[in-house]
């Protein structure tokens, strides 16, 4: 006993509070006064802006934050990827699709007790030498969503209605909406808060979800920016005061932990106005990339999964989403592909100029990026799209259905969304044994996973791309 007391006194605990979508912009500067917890921290710690992965969305860049390893190692590249180079095999990436040891894993070879809470690719849950309750992809309480299985017997006992997410935040039902996020974030508040007092913990990191559904629901009325910003709106505040729960949250757990404990917040990646969508699959068609054998008639939107494709001409098509996957149609690698291997850089060179000079609404010039995998990832793994593409600098969204009669549309078709993501998220690094350094820069999820085992002193895997926050 006298032994874990020592142990427990000399190593540092590390307790991650993890924010989806949360914005530097509004926790640094906007609300910055409003933010007592988080502006505590700040004074006392290191924090910046923090690079978030290619593709910056939620699946998968809490998983390279926790191995730190690009997407091309983890041959993730969005929600939904290829599972192979058939046209319609498309599957989910969850927790089994992630064959790299993460944070937890390493902590638990090295004897460390880790509680995991709703970190985004957790399902279905995996043995970890701690607690685990999974994430957003969980279908419902009624599936196995913790390790041990006891602790699910907690959970429902303490929060019998627990929830892990909302079942539709692409939604026009703004109050509704509202109300749901609050309750969400409610339940796993509690579950948080609880765990924290009640297991066995060195390492312990929870996620809020909510805060993304938040955004995307809600930006319009936030942002003057907004095309459909108006100010007079019941909603204006919906933002503001919901970082301002977060930060009272986040008092309530720093009155639970001593001084052994550091404390890191940090957020998967931003946030961005979104202006409207890029209907990728509509221009490939006009532009003879992508041929059909029946065309949907202009204002009937028929999703691409449901399109009559003539694969035998067509050379390229896209997935949707807050980005663009584009993919080639490449002799000897799809079924029916039609583009040489001898051609196939000259071909996708010529498909990112065209894209490049997509134009917005109103014939102007739009900012795209286009990124090709091989000039970003240590390595390419899976199914990799051949181009992604963030549309207007990620004020647009990619479309990925036809029918809308134009390459553009103001309207998101999947749903009322008024946010994109944006490439920069944010982290506080706070240890209340050491003076931080103060806001630095040039940081990348990347840097979470080897800074926390320093932090925690187990070594360092030598494969990890990251390095340790500010040295």
């Amino acid at each position: 006993m006298f032994n874990r007391l020592f142990k427990r006194k000399r190593d540092k605990r590390v307790l991650v509070f993890g924010l989806d979508c949360a914005s530097p912009h509004l926790i640094f500067d906007q609300f910055h006064a409003e933010l007592p917890n988080f502006a505590r921290l700040m004074s006392g710690g290191t924090w910046g802006e923090l690079e978030s992965s290619t593709p910056c969305i939620t699946v998968p860049a809490w998983s390279s934050m926790m191995t730190s390893r690009d997407a091309g190692v983890l041959g993730i590249y969005g929600f939904r990827n290829r599972a192979d180079y058939s046209y319609q095999n498309m599957v989910t990436a969850d927790s089994t699709h992630i064959h790299q040891p993460r944070l937890w894993d390493i902590l638990g070879e090295a004897g460390k007790q880790c509680t995991v809470l709703s970190v985004p690719q957790t399902y279905p849950v995996q043995p970890i030498n701690g607690t685990m309750l999974s994430c957003f992809l969980t279908p419902n309480t009624q599936a196995m969503f913790t390790y041990p299985a006891i602790f699910k017997n907690q959970v429902l006992n303490l929060v019998p209605d627990y929830a892990f997410d909302v079942k539709d935040f692409r939604t026009d039902d703004k109050a509704r909406l509202h109300q749901n996020l609050l309750a969400l974030r409610d339940k796993q508040f509690r579950v948080f808060k609880y765990a924290v007092q009640h297991t066995e913990w060195d390492f312990l990191m929870h996620v809020d979800i909510a805060l993304d559904r938040i955004h995307h629901g809600f930006w319009r009325y936030h942002d003057p920016q907004h095309r459909l910003h108006d100010p007079n709106s019941p909603f204006v505040n919906v933002i503001r005061d919901y970082y301002r729960l977060l930060d009272s949250q986040l008092g309530e757990i720093l009155s639970l932990l001593d001084d052994q404990t550091v404390v890191l917040v940090v957020s998967d990646h931003g946030v961005k106005r979104m202006d409207g969508g890029i209907c990728i699959n509509e221009w490939l068609w006009r532009e003879g990339w992508l041929h059909l054998n029946n065309p949907p008639p202009q204002g009937m939107l028929t999703p691409f999964e449901k399109l009559d494709v003539d694969w035998s001409k067509t050379r390229a098509w896209s997935s949707g989403g807050y980005y663009a996957r584009i993919f080639l149609n490449v002799a000897g690698r799809e079924p029916q592909g039609i583009i040489p291997n001898h051609d196939y850089t000259r071909v996708r060179d010529e498909l990112a100029d065209a894209i490049r000079q997509i134009r917005g609404t109103n014939d102007e010039l739009l900012h795209h990026h286009i990124i090709r995998p091989q000039d970003v990832y240590r390595q390419v793994n899976g199914v990799a799209p051949d181009l992604l593409v963030y549309f207007g600098d990620l004020h647009w969204r990619a479309i990925g259905s036809l029918g809308h009669g134009a390459h553009y549309t103001l309207e998101n078709d999947t749903g009322a969304d008024d946010a994109n993501h944006d490439t920069q998220g944010m982290f506080i690094l706070y240890d209340p044994q050491t003076t931080g350094q103060g806001c630095v820069v040039g940081e990348n999820l990347l840097n979470i996973a080897p800074t926390i085992l320093n932090l925690m002193n187990v070594k360092i895997p030598a494969d990890m791309q990251g390095k340790i926050i500010g040295a």
